[in-house]
């Protein structure tokens, strides 16, 4: 499955387009410009299990870096700062990785 398969192309694009300076990226605002907070509960997991790229069931901090190439091949790389910050904000229960639920919740918050 492609993120295109659940979000519109061009509004992937504006959001990328919308944090490519470096440390830039706010995912409240990403997550409201692609159009994800305006997407069911089934919605936000495909699109969760499309940036879980290890299938683990959780998105790490490796694969958090590369959240924005997730939506689409031209996305920069994350800085650390800003990977930290995600996960923070994510990592609700502290075990370093964010789980389908604490993305769902993450989405809702923003």
């Amino acid at each position: 499955m492609a993120m295109t398969d659940v979000l519109n192309a061009e509004d992937i694009k504006k959001a990328v387009g919308a944090f490519s300076a470096a440390d830039s990226f706010n995912y409240k605002q990403f997550f409201e410009m692609v159009g994800l907070k305006k997407k069911g509960p089934e919605d936000v997991k495909k699109v969760f299990h499309i940036l879980d790229k290890d299938r683990s069931g959780f998105i790490e901090e490796d694969e958090l870096k590369f959240l924005l190439q997730g939506f689409t091949p031209e996305g920069r790389d994350l800085s650390d700062k800003e990977t930290k910050a995600l996960m923070a904000a994510g990592d609700k229960d502290g075990d370093g990785k964010i789980g389908a639920d604490e993305f769902a919740t993450m989405v809702a918050e923003s």
